[in-house]
């Protein structure tokens, strides 16, 4: 196979972590005698410094033409101005390109459990899919300001959703649960929103037409509770923008570090973008000891979702399985690799390893 792959290495830990994920699927395409032809472009606060915008229409041309995008990370104080910020350009990218569905894959290495700080027996067997509404809710909803009124600062922001951009995020989630153990945890705050109780109906009515998948309804305060107490008893969970950024960076505990978190943000058509869930870590960027292994599991994700490269996926992973048992682990698992040395062992597995 041939194929493009926009590259947006960001700001931060980005450019390293990035730079391990393109080694690794550079390893993949050599294996398997796929051609990935890699381009490279600014994007975040890199752009910002370059043309001025987070995300230049160039680019955002460049990533609709290309067959999958990898993404690092975006931001850091040297932006943290209002009128324009780094992360303006990834919520303009996935609304371009109408990335409606964030896929977050929780499930902790047995070899990292003691660097949870939740007891063993609760993190063991963990495999929890999140998938999260990426395009609409409270990040994109209409009006929002913040007034002076009477020398009293009030701000305003809307949370929004239609029938239909719940419907095509839950309805994948069913797809996905149909082949995994047959179960849906939809998550809401139906107790107090009208946008949750829309969510919740029609949850219900996509559940119709898949009979073999089981749904359950939970409030979001629970949710946040029972995945810390009991998180074996999820499978995928769905939920709205905001209710998922949270919940899956409280996933992290269960992993051991933000750092061993992908993602994939996909919609019915075009490139899917794939970046880990860490942020962009400005105090060690530089310092080459960022934790790859997110980035490369999100190269993973683009193998199987983009390019439907169920194998070339699975080897990757097993690379990451490997290579976090034998303990390649960065400063943040308690470790002293480099971000280099950990990228160096996977593409090693991976050039090795057997195939099934």
């Amino acid at each position: 196979m041939n194929a493009t792959i926009s590259v947006l290495p960001g700001d931060g830990i980005g450019p390293e972590v990035t730079a391990e994920a393109v080694r690794v699927l550079g390893a993949v395409a050599r294996r398997f005698g796929h051609t990935f032809t890699f381009k490279e472009y600014p994007f975040g606060g890199a752009s910002i410094d370059r043309f001025g915008v987070p995300l230049a229409e160039e680019v955002l041309r460049a990533c609709t033409e290309s067959d999958g995008i990898l993404l690092g990370a975006v931001g850091g104080p040297r932006w943290d101005t209002p009128a324009v910020r780094p992360e303006q350009g990834l919520l303009a990218l996935r609304k371009s390109l109408d990335l409606y569905a964030n896929l977050r894959p929780v499930k902790p290495q047995p070899a990292l459990a003691a660097r949870s700080p939740l007891k063993a027996e609760i993190v063991r067997g963990v495999d929890i899919l999140v998938v999260r509404e990426l395009t609409g809710g409270l990040y994109f909803g209409e009006p929002r300001y913040t007034r002076n009124v009477g020398g009293v600062l009030h701000a305003v922001d809307t949370m929004s959703y239609t029938e239909e951009e719940v419907r095509r995020v839950v309805d994948l989630a069913f797809r996905l649960a149909r082949d995994r153990r047959g179960k849906v945890t939809s998550v809401d705050k139906a107790n107090v929103l009208d946008t949750s109780r829309l969510w919740r109906k029609t949850a219900d009515q996509v559940s119709q037409r898949y009979p073999e998948v089981q749904l359950q309804h939970m409030l979001v305060d629970t949710m946040a509770m029972r995945l810390i107490s009991s998180p074996t008893v999820f499978d995928v969970v769905v939920t709205e923008n905001m209710f998922g950024d949270i919940l899956t960076d409280e996933a992290a505990v269960l992993t051991g570090s933000l750092g061993m978190l992908p993602s994939a943000s996909l919609g019915d058509g075009g490139p899917g973008l794939y970046e880990p869930i860490h942020g962009s870590a400005p105090d060690i960027a530089g310092k080459g000891i960022a934790n790859p292994y997110g980035s490369i599991l999100s190269s993973a994700l683009l193998l199987r979702h983009s390019f439907h490269f169920e194998r070339e996926a699975r080897v990757v992973e097993d690379a990451v399985d490997l290579a976090v048992a034998e303990r390649w682990w960065t400063a943040d698992l308690g470790g002293t690799r480099s971000t280099e040395e950990v990228g160096a062992r996977v593409v090693a597995l991976i050039e090795h390893m057997g195939t099934t």
